[in-house]
């Protein structure tokens, strides 16, 4: 006996689709998709959909459904106002068990869950109220780790094809998420949906490229060139397609039909089938370790630890340093590490003073939009709409440690490397975020910054 997987689907997590296509031309695209993606299951011989969603974080390990018939009304924390779902699902346990029972096998850390009340989140709950109507194939639901690195998402689905294999399952899998996954942060008119960033935008159409031409392992690989760029950091959101690729042995040369790809609250929302059929186009190599056995180290950082207080990323700079902490002053473990020995802010009486904020992102130290040049100094193309957002954020994140916020900025200055291409992108978003609290401000331009950002802000704010 025998098993495999017989199809494999990309699709969004948002509750858009089920709730309330109708309000958005996008939206109804992507709801027909799903129907157009449920009656190829349903031609298919499948007896088992198997979810890894990116909506069920987990910390330690993964964790599995295993209650046979999880029954909730679902109400997603973003989008409340749209209604509830009540679902009742159908949970293949024995499948769920034995692939738990694989992961320790490997090595990985796994648990099912099985009690009355575990909420089911929203990404599983949409993905099969829409592909698996009236629970006619049982499925089994998969936390995403938010620490995994590649080699242990690549092991858990190589347990999970153990399960398949040994219990004969003719299995779809689904990866549930978005391509990009920056939302807006405010409601917006259903008319006014749009992919929320222009650096997003490229990665997603390159995204569908690939998907288009099924080479899976392609994203996979090209997965760390996106993190780098996009506006938001999205580990988490890249692996199910570590999942999925390795669901289907690395291949590059599957069969792939983007079916709808669309704006849903500013995230790229995409349902896509991949077939196991080759394409004909020949496979591509695989360019990862070819792991077994989860053997621990996930190194999820790219900055390693270290038992000084200076650190060091090749890619990004200057040597980084741990917050000086001493009289008044404030630091953030939210913010990026400073490049040399100085505090993130010191309190003065009635008054916040900050350190220059630039773009840098806390933990990995990578720069939305890109960095403005290579390790040898070549000039890059940047988006400086998204470093001038990234660094509002980073001077938000300050001011709440210290007790303060936007609205109390009362001075800025700021230093754009690069004014006569800058300036008007710069602009904007000033007008967007700070413009609106109305600060007095001073705009310098400067030869260079330590790292390779082109915007940086000193800020004075009331607490």
């Amino acid at each position: 006996m025998s098993g495999e997987i017989i199809k494999s689907l990309i699709v969004p997590a948002h509750p858009h689709p089920v709730l309330c296509p109708e309000k958005n031309e996008g939206w109804q695209r992507i709801r027909d998709a799903y129907d157009d993606a449920r009656s190829q299951i349903e031609e298919s011989d499948a007896d088992l959909i198997i979810i890894y969603s990116t909506l069920w974080p987990s910390v330690i390990g993964h964790q599995i459904q295993a209650d046979p018939n999880p029954k909730w009304v679902m109400v997603d924390a973003d989008f409340h106002d749209l209604g509830s779902i009540h679902y009742s699902l159908r949970i293949d346990s024995d499948f769920a068990h034995a692939w738990n029972d694989a992961n320790l096998a490997r090595g990985l850390e796994s648990r099912t869950v099985a009690y009355d009340g575990f909420p089911v989140d929203v990404g599983s709950v949409v993905a099969l109220e829409l592909l698996n109507p009236n629970n006619r194939i049982p499925a089994v639901i998969c936390s995403t780790n938010v620490y995994s690195n590649r080699a242990e998402t690549t092991v858990l689905a190589k347990a999970c094809l153990d399960v398949v294999k040994a219990q004969g399952k003719k299995a779809i899998a689904v990866s549930v998420m978005s391509l990009s996954n920056r939302m807006f942060t405010e409601p917006i008119e259903p008319h006014e949906d749009r992919i929320h960033s222009l650096k997003d935008e490229e990665w997603n159409q390159k995204i569908l490229e690939f998907l288009s031409e099924g080479r899976l392992e392609d994203i996979g690989q090209l997965s760390r060139t996106i993190h780098n760029q996009i506006r938001v950091k999205k580990v988490v959101a890249f692996k199910p397609m570590w999942w999925l690729s390795a669901m289907n042995d690395n291949r590059n040369d599957l069969t792939g039909n983007v079916l709808a790809y669309e704006p849903i609250h500013g995230a790229g929302a995409a349902v896509v089938v991949l077939d196991p059929e080759s394409n004909g186009t020949g496979d591509k190599e695989y360019d990862e370790d070819d792991v077994e056995f989860y053997g621990g180290d996930r190194d999820v950082l790219d900055i390693a630890n270290s038992e000084d207080t200076e650190q060091h990323d090749s890619n990004s700079g200057p040597a980084l340093y741990e917050p000086v902490t001493g009289r008044n002053t404030v630091n953030s473990s939210k913010a990026p590490k400073p490049v040399g020995a100085y505090p993130h802010a010191r309190r003065e009486g009635e008054l916040l003073y900050l350190s220059g904020v630039g773009p840098r992102q806390p933990g990995d130290n990578s720069i939305p939009g890109g960095p403005i040049k290579d390790a040898e100094g070549n000039a890059l193309n940047y988006d400086i709409k998204a470093q001038t957002r990234a660094v509002v954020d980073n001077i938000s994140r300050i001011l709440e440690e210290a007790g303060s916020s936007l609205d109390k900025v009362i001075d800025v200055t700021s230093f754009l490397v690069d004014m006569d291409r800058d300036f008007a992108g710069y602009n904007e978003v000033w007008a967007e975020t700070l413009g609106k609290v109305g600060p007095t401000r001073t705009t310098l331009a400067i030869r260079a910054l330590p790292t390779p950002i082109a915007v940086e802000m000193k800020i004075i704010a009331k607490i």
